[in-house]
This record gives structure tokens, C-alpha cells and sequence, in this order.
């Protein structure tokens, strides 16, 4: 068998990014809220929230950037999982359209 454990456990296009930063959220009503992007990759992030957001949905997301050298990260996505966690909820988005 030469599939090694990595190739095994990460069966993915793009590597996620372990970020733990503060992310704004909007949903399709307009209303917005503040999360935590705990990981993010080329086609999706992970978010903790306090409350459910439907799966289905299409949120903007807007990452601040820290460094004038680099633009805030914004995108269309769309929720395809909301799973409780502790007091909160974790939201795995795919991102639809990178806007910046």
C-alpha cells in the first residue's frame, strides 16, 4: 500500500490555513453579525458563530487585513454545514466568488 497517512487525511485541493481571526458576516436580510474564521482555504472557510445560520444560505464575509500591503478578503458564500459547538455554532462555507 503506498498511500501515506497525509494523502489518507487530507484528501483536499488546497491545504486549510489555521487563521483564528475576526471575521464580519452578512446575510441575504442584510443583517450583520461578528465570527471567528477558525481555517480557511482556497474554496471554503470555517466560522464560529453564537447563532445558527441555515444551511443553503449566501452570506458576504469581509476578513480585515492587518497590513497595508494586503486588501481585506471578501467573498460571496454559501453555508453548507452549521453544526453546535459548545455555546455557538461552526459554519462551513464555501466560497462562491472571491470580490477582493
Amino acid at each position: 500500500m503506498s498511500m501515506t497517512l497525509k494523502d489518507y487525511s487530507e484528501k483536499r485541493d488546497y491545504y486549510r490555513m489555521q487563521v483564528n481571526s475576526e471575521i464580519k458576516i452578512t446575510d441575504e436580510f442584510g443583517r450583520t453579525t461578528k465570527a471567528v474564521c477558525r481555517d480557511l482555504s482556497g474554496t471554503g472557510m470555517q466560522l464560529q458563530v453564537d447563532d445558527p445560520i441555515e444551511e443553503g444560505a449566501e452570506v458576504h464575509t469581509l476578513l480585515p487585513s492587518h497590513s497595508d500591503q494586503f486588501p481585506p478578503f471578501e467573498t460571496i458564500s454559501q453555508v453548507v454545514r452549521c453544526t453546535p459547538d459548545g455555546n455557538g455554532y461552526l459554519l462551513g462555507l464555501s466560497i462562491v466568488q472571491v470580490k477582493r
